[in-house]
């Protein structure tokens, strides 16, 4: 009889550390990284170390995988923000809104539930903090392009933690009024603005905080990890920040959304090189995650997934083959390239050579990769296209207006790749669901996306 008896007291012990509820989650979102995003840097890793297979990033090796769907309430394919909101709320949406449901009320997101139970709360992300994915969490607006309504709802959510690029229209309103500045509205409801690490860490006692960039920097996003200079602001710095802020004096526990904003913004561009990067750059913002978790590994849930695909990324064109190796002479972002092709036009009668010269430094063009016959005349009559005829028609994506030229070569990259894209938008395919820690069986297996928060309220005991 006292056999059996401590037999059950083990299995119950048992039963209760596999249920132990999530003291701290970390919900990393990836915009735009498909299946494909992650195989493909994998593969990219691997064969820049001259091998064939994988290098495996950290979130892949996660013990627990499945597959979300994304669809929209009203498309197949799904905007940014009507995904955020699913992945913000558990409730579908129409394209285009934040926070709300199809006959426009207001929903309630994990991270409200997270506060309601005590929870310290974060949303960060690498774009700007009014952008759709970050904004689902906290505000409720018929159209995610009500930038400057979107940000006033920062103080009634009380949330703890927002980080970002900055703001889209601080200033003014959706019908183009001029509004007193957000700045000085959040700072009237008890936040704390930090402009860039350094300012954060010497205002890190406050008691709520916005750490954007530093002044003058792009207050749409932080700059792509291929382009990032030495001073810029990163989301692992960010992640950094977010964890130091939300754990002082903290017994309750936390929950921190992490958005891998510009992932999207590349994939929208067809730009393999600066995908890689970007998902190498999210995978080290899940590094910094990591290392918490393994100080508190019962007590900690990290989940990652994304919002949708974009560009519809394949790997191979034709051939049995892919050649991912000679993205990684590509110096810059296609971003960069298209307006160090701007600045050469600048110049007075600008040869062929200067631009083949600005062509081998920027991609590696001649130098690093030889180029057939059929890809140096695509991009010679591109030249004389827009340097000689004057003939300039700039490719228009999502997020950017590209130079020809550039986007010439970024065809030629992809040619050499084996990369195939079929859209510059989104996609509906598949999107991975990683996870690790305190409940992190709920996530394995094929779900939809609005299934994602609330099995994160699961885990974690939030009503």
């Amino acid at each position: 009889m006292k056999r059996i008896f401590s037999l059950l007291l083990v299995a119950l012990f048992v039963l209760s550390v596999d249920a132990q509820q999530a003291k701290y989650v970390f919900y990393f979102i990836g915009d735009g990284m498909g299946v494909n995003q992650v195989n493909a840097t994998e593969m990219y890793l691997a064969e820049k170390q001259g091998r064939i297979g994988v290098e495996p990033l950290l979130f892949p090796t996660f013990p627990v995988s499945g597959m979300a769907t994304t669809y929209s309430a009203t498309n197949s394919i799904t905007d940014s923000s009507a995904a955020g909101t699913a992945l913000a709320t558990g409730t579908k949406t129409y394209n285009g809104a934040i926070g709300v449901d199809p006959q426009k009320n207001p929903l309630v997101s994990v991270a409200a539930k997270a506060k309601k139970a005590g929870r310290k709360v974060g949303v960060t992300t690498s774009v700007s903090v009014d952008h759709a994915t970050p904004s689902a969490f906290y505000a409720h607006q018929p159209d995610r392009g009500w930038y400057y309504e979107i940000a006033c709802e920062i103080p009634t959510s009380g949330f703890d933690f927002y980080a970002g690029a900055g703001f889209l229209k601080p200033t003014t309103s959706a019908d183009k009024k001029q509004m007193p500045s957000i700045f000085s509205v959040l700072e009237e409801n008890g936040y704390t603005l930090a402009r860039g690490v350094e300012e954060y860490k010497a205002k890190s006692s406050a008691k709520k905080m916005v750490l954007i960039q530093k002044e003058g920097a792009d207050t749409s996003s932080l700059p792509y990890a291929i382009d990032r200079k030495e001073g810029d602001l990163s989301l692992k710095e960010i992640t950094e920040s977010a964890i130091d802020f939300l754990t002082k004096g903290n017994k309750k526990g936390f929950f921190l959304m992490v958005e891998g904003g510009k992932i999207d913004w590349s994939c929208h561009g067809n730009d393999a090189a600066t995908t890689f990067e970007e998902v190498v750059d999210f995978d080290n913002a899940i590094r910094v995650a990591y290392e918490f978790y393994k100080k508190h590994p019962k007590e900690t849930l990290i989940v990652v997934t994304a919002d949708h695909e974009t560009g519809g990324l394949g790997m191979g064109t034709g051939k049995y083959a892919l050649n991912l190796k000679a993205v990684a002479h590509q110096q810059q972002s296609q971003d960069l390239l298209s307006r160090a092709v701007t600045d050469l036009r600048k110049q007075e009668n600008v040869t062929w050579e200067q631009a083949k010269a600005l062509l081998t430094e920027k991609m590696g063009f001649w130098k690093e990769i030889p180029l057939t016959w059929e890809q140096e005349r695509m991009l010679h009559n591109e030249f004389d296209m827009s340097f000689v005829k004057r003939k300039v028609v700039f490719e228009e994506t999502l997020y950017a207006k590209t130079e020809p030229l550039a986007v010439a070569a970024k065809r030629v990259m992809n040619e050499i790749a084996m990369l195939g894209w079929s859209t510059s938008s989104h996609s509906a395919g598949y999107v991975p669901v990683f996870a690790i820690g305190a409940g992190a069986k709920l996530f394995a297996g094929k779900m939809d996306n609005i299934e994602i928060p609330q099995r994160i309220s699961k885990a974690a005991g939030y009503k």
